[in-house]
């Protein structure tokens, strides 16, 4: 009797005790008509991992109790879901998404009037003015110093060879937030949903930082208002890494 209420002990305790990692299965509807909805993006922002809708709206994604899930779909109202035990427990839990309502102004697109001349042509056409300096031995595409005056070498200069006194005061608050940039590049079908999506909303749930936060470290990288303002979330996530590499091969010197 000792030896079968230790075996029963020793299942129970297997039974009952909470796996590190699992995978939850879930469905996502839609809120108004209850149908189904595929490709929406679910991802995993505690392990950067990400699953997508198939067409009956099913997902399969690695999740551990406590992690959570951004559900999000164009034109629909993102949803945060915290994992419990029973959404792990009791698979195809419903999850449902509800649709925006927004109100489109009219716009007017202005096209360039061409001419056929092309001096006249080239004129019209818009130039960055925002210049890029390469430095040797980081590694970086280059550093865009928002102007062309005389200082705008010497800001880019000054801004990289000061690491302490803002890239520390940047990146050094939030270590762990900031390592998980590695972990989305590496991830392809979340690189194509943020290709795609200019809202920050994304990186600012997976890295931990607001919109504030995200275009100060822009700004003192040396990136202009423009293309802060017209970026979108992959190109954003690019430049945010190619100034945090350089931040860290900066510090070990």
């Amino acid at each position: 009797m000792i030896r079968i209420s230790k075996y029963l002990m020793i299942g129970l305790f297997l039974t009952l005790s909470p796996v590190t990692a699992q995978e939850l299965i879930g469905v996502v509807h839609n809120e108004e008509n209850e149908q189904p909805m595929s490709t929406v993006h679910v991802l995993n922002l505690n392990k950067v991992k990400m699953s997508i809708t198939d067409s009956e709206g099913v997902f399969i994604i690695p999740a551990s109790v406590n992690d959570t899930l951004l559900l999000s779909y164009l034109g629909f109202k993102s949803l945060k879901v915290k994992v419990t035990n029973d959404l792990i427990k009791y698979p195809k839990t419903i999850f449902k998404l509800t649709q925006l309502a927004l109100a489109l102004e009219e716009v007017i697109l202005r096209p360039y009037q061409l001419t056929g001349f092309l001096d006249i042509d080239a004129k019209n056409v818009p130039i960055n003015r925002n210049p890029r300096y390469s430095i040797p031995g980081l590694p970086s595409s280059g550093y865009e110093a928002g102007t062309r005056g005389s200082s705008a070498f010497s800001r880019v200069v000054g801004s990289i060879f000061n690491p302490f006194d803002f890239l520390h005061n940047l990146f050094g608050k939030k270590p762990k937030q900031l390592r998980k940039l590695k972990m989305m590049q590496e991830n392809n079908e979340l690189r194509d949903l943020l290709a795609v999506k200019y809202d920050r909303e994304t990186l600012e749930e997976v890295l931990q930082l607001d919109q504030v936060d995200l275009e100060e470290i822009l700004r003192n990288c040396n990136f202009s208002e423009g293309f802060i303002k017209s970026a979108n979330d992959l190109q954003i996530l690019e430049a945010i890494s190619g100034c945090y590499e350089e931040y860290k091969v900066l510090s070990r010197r």
